[in-house]
């Protein structure tokens, strides 16, 4: 089954942006910020920073999944 990605806005250094993320993800990204006691933008901004060319939602699913096959 498949779920479509859903957008949320995001404030990165004063800058709203929109990323689009399956809801799976984002129940993941939230979990993660809420272990590290972080704001999703907060955790954004450092994944944002780190991403070099890749998109924003691409980073934060790669982000995802690394943090949950480390853990």
């Amino acid at each position: 089954m498949t779920t479509r990605p859903v957008k949320h806005s995001l404030t990165l250094r004063g800058h709203r942006t929109s990323v689009s993320l399956e809801p799976e993800f984002w129940e993941a990204f939230r979990q993660i910020a809420d272990a590290r006691g972080a704001t999703l933008n907060g955790l954004a901004i450092e994944i944002d920073e780190a991403r070099g060319d890749v998109g924003l939602a691409s980073a934060i699913r790669v982000f995802v999944l690394k943090t949950l096959q480390s853990s």
